[in-house]
This record gives C-alpha cells, structure tokens and sequence, in this order.
C-alpha cells in the first residue's frame, strides 16, 4: 500500500501479481485497445444494474484500461463523466485512481453505496476530481488464478447496491471469465 503524506491514509494496494497479469493479459491479447465485445458487455451490466457508467477493466503495474466502456452519452471516453475531470480520461486511468486496483489486489468484490462512508475510499482522487459517489465491482480471475482486471458500475450519486447488486456483479463477472475462456479456446 501506498501512503497518503498528508493523511497518512493508506491508499492503493501493493500489487504483487501485476507482472504475472500482464504477461496473462499479453497472452489473452488484452489490456491495451477497446474492445466491442467489452464495450457490449459494459453496456449489458450498465442495463442490468441501472448504472449509468460501467467498465471491463485491466490493470498493470501503472495504469488501468478501459477495454470495455460504457457511459450515459454513448462516447465510451470518459470525459463526459465530469466537465472538471481531464478531457484525456478516456479509457486509461492512472492506478492510483478508483477502486479497482483494491478488487484486484483483494480478489473479491467490493461494494460502496456511498464512498464517503469510508475514510480509506473517500480520499480516492476520484471522489473529487471525477465526482464518482458510489462503486460496485468484482474481480475477473481467470483458469490460471489470476485477476486479471475488474467489470465494474459506478454512479456520481449514492446506490443502494445491497446484497442483490453483490450477487449480479459476481454473476456477471463469472460470465464475462466464462466469455474470454470461450474466446481463448477458439469457441467464439
């Protein structure tokens, strides 16, 4: 984990696995350019758990890849997320933003109705670059045991994900696993 200077908050997890996800993410062919079947699959759980923004997402040592992106304008850059944040958002975002990298690292999911509820999220820049106030996400692990990114909803208000928004996300990621299996096999 990373350290806050200021707020002695610990920030982005320690990732040990990162070079063993990206050689896997090589392999696979992923984690660097959009991909429609990503973007259709982010669309999907946009549908399903009523989010307006949702993401298949990759991550290495640096930064995270939107290789599936959907956002409420349909422009899959992510700069119409917040006016405020860079207009260069588009589909990478720097490790040490977002909640991602703490799915990956954790292999599990991770559901914040409200971020600010949390000290150690809250802080995330995010939160007030970007203006995102709710998170649901699950890791994609793969048949080699590796995360290899995360499917993740957010939203710019507070969403009562519950237990049924932790259930559909886990659901939805042993999907997506079961997708790029099927692709890896040559069966798609």
């Amino acid at each position: 984990m990373t350290y806050d200077p200021a707020g002695h908050l610990l920030l982005t997890p320690v990732d040990r696995e990162a070079p063993a996800r990206v050689a896997r993410l090589r392999q696979l062919g992923f984690g660097d350019r959009p991909d429609a079947a990503f973007d259709a699959f982010a669309q999907r759980l946009a549908e399903v758990t009523g989010a307006p923004y949702s993401m298949v997402n990759f991550i290495d040592e640096h930064q995270q890849f939107f290789a599936g992106l959907h956002t409420p304008g349909g422009t899959r850059t992510g700069s119409d997320l917040n006016a405020a944040a860079s207009s260069d958002v588009g589909r990478y975002m720097a490790r040490d933003h977002g909640f991602c990298p703490h799915v990956v690292v954790r292999r599990k999911a991770l559901v914040l109705e409200d971020v600010c509820d949390y000290p150690r999220f809250a802080g995330n820049p995010v939160v007030d670059e970007i203006g995102i106030r709710s998170y649901l996400g699950a890791p994609l692990i793969d048949r080699t045991g590796i995360a290899l990114g995360t499917i993740c909803v957010v939203d710019t208000e507070p969403r009562p994900w519950g237990r049924a928004g932790l259930e559909t996300i886990k659901s939805l990621a042993a999907e997506l696993i079961e997708q790029i299996h099927r692709r890896e096999d040559g069966r798609i």
